[in-house]
C-alpha cells in the first residue's frame, strides 16, 4: 500500500502516464480479489467497506424493481436490516433454530410476487453459525428473484466462491481477516445491472461514483493473494478449541451457536456466563491485556440487547464474544483462559454479599 500512499495519487481514470500506473494497480488488485472470491474480474465492484456494499446491494436491488418486498432473517447485522428498513415497502423477518440458523426452505415461502430482493448471509457475525445461503439461492433465484448474500462474517475464514454460491449480489470486507480498513467489494452477477448507490461520476464502471480509494483496494487484493485460507481456518480453529477446552472446568459457561467444526465459522465463540453481566467482565479482562466484546461487533455504541440472541431465545447481557484473527497467538489464548475464572468468581462472589 505504500507506494500509492507516498508517491502514486494520480486519478486512474486519466490517461496520462500517472494515471495508468494507479490504474493497473486497481485492476491488478481487483483481479487478486476476484481470484480469491471465485468470482469474474468485471462482477467486483470496489467499496469502502462492507457495511457500504450492503447497502449498495439492498437499495440497487429495490430500486431496479420499482419497489417491492424483501424476505430476510432474523439474526442479519445491523446494515442489513437497516438498509431494508429504509428502502422496502414490506419486510418478512425469517426466524431462526437454537444456534441461530436459519431455515431455506422457510426462507423461500416467505417469497411473495411482490418480492424484490432476498437477503441473507453466509455465516453469523455473532455466533459463528454458517448458513445454507446456497440452498436458498437454488431454491429462490430460478422464479426471477434477487438474492444478495451477506459473506462478511466468513470471507478470509471459509471458502467464498461467488460463482458457486449462486447469488445475484454478494457484499464482502477486507478488515476482519487482515486486509486494511475502508476496503471492502460488492460482487454483482455479470449481466446483472443495478443502480448505484453512490452517484457522481463512471467509476467503478459506473457502479460506484467517487474517488477511487486505491491504497485501500490495493492493500485488499495483496491480502486476498496472501492468506491461505486453509491454514488460517486450521490455525483458528485451533485457537478457540484451545480456549473452550482451558474454560471448560468454569462452572455455569456455556457456547452459543453450533459448536461442530462443519457448522460454525473457525474464529468465533460466543458465550453463555451465568449469574454475570459481560460488561464487567469484558472491562476486567480488558485489565489483564485480553481484548473481548460483549453482543455484535457493530453494537458497542447502543445500549440495546443484540437482535440476533434475542433472536435465538439468549439471553445478551450475560454474553460474551471472543475471536481470534490473523494476529492471535496461543500466549494470546491462554492469557484469557488464565484470567476468566478469577474474574467471573469473583464478580459472582460480589452479587452474594
Amino acid at each position: 500500500m505504500l507506494p500509492f500512499l507516498r508517491e502514486h495519487h494520480a486519478d486512474p481514470g486519466r490517461l496520462h502516464a500517472e494515471g495508468r500506473v494507479t490504474r493497473v494497480a486497481l485492476e491488478h488488485a481487483r483481479a487478486q480479489v476476484a481470484a480469491f472470491l471465485g468470482a469474474r474480474p468485471r462482477e467486483v465492484v470496489f467499496t469502502s467497506s462492507g457495511t457500504e456494499a450492503v447497502n449498495a446491494a439492498v437499495a440497487g436491488a429495490i430500486a431496479r424493481a420499482g419497489g417491492g418486498h424483501v424476505v430476510t432473517t432474523a439474526v442479519e447485522h445491523s446494515s442489513v436490516r437497516e438498509a431494508i428498513e429504509r428502502a422496502a415497502s414490506g419486510v418478512t423477518v425469517v426466524g431462526v433454530d437454537r444456534f441461530g440458523r436459519f431455515d431455506a426452505a422457510e426462507v423461500a415461502a416467505a417469497v411473495r410476487p411482490d418480492t424484490a430482493l432476498v437477503s441473507v448471509q453466509l455465516a453469523n457475525h455473532e455466533v459463528g453459525t454458517v448458513q445454507p445461503a446456497a440452498d436458498v439461492c437454488a431454491r429462490v433465484r430460478p422464479a426471477g428473484t434477487l438474492v444478495h448474500v451477506d459473506a462478511c462474517a466468513a470471507v478470509g475464514y471459509l471458502p467464498v466462491s461467488f460463482s458457486a454460491l449462486g447469488a445475484d449480489l454478494c457484499s464482502v470486507t477486507a478488515h476482519t481477516w487482515g486486509g486494511p480498513k475502508g476496503a471492502g467489494a460488492l460482487l454483482v452477477r455479470r449481466g446483472l445491472r443495478v443502480p448505484p448507490l453512490l452517484v457522481g461520476g463512471a467509476q467503478e464502471r459506473a457502479r460506484r461514483g467517487g474517488m477511487e480509494d486505491i491504497p485501500a483496494w490495493v492493500g485488499f487484493g495483496a491480502a486476498a493473494s496472501a492468506v491461505d485460507l486453509t491454514v488460517e481456518a486450521a490455525r483458528a480453529r485451533a485457537l478457540v478449541a484451545r480456549a473452550v477446552e482451558g474454560i471448560s472446568a468454569v462452572p455455569g459457561i456455556a457456547r452459543h451457536g453450533d459448536p461442530s467444526a462443519e457448522g460454525s465459522l473457525p474464529n468465533l465463540l460466543c458465550l453463555a456466563v451465568e449469574g454475570v453481566e459481560a460488561e464487567p467482565v469484558l472491562l476486567a479482562l480488558d485489565q489483564h491485556g485480553v481484548a473481548v466484546h460483549s453482543g455484535s461487533s457493530c453494537s458497542s455504541e447502543t445500549l440495546e440487547p443484540s437482535p440476533v440472541l434475542a433472536a435465538m431465545g439468549v439471553d445478551a447481557e450475560h454474553t460474551l464474544r471472543v475471536s481470534v484473527g490473523w494476529s492471535s497467538t496461543p500466549a494470546d489464548v491462554d492469557r484469557f483462559v488464565s484470567a476468566l475464572p478469577s474474574i467471573v468468581e469473583g464478580l459472582r462472589g460480589l452479587r452474594s454479599v
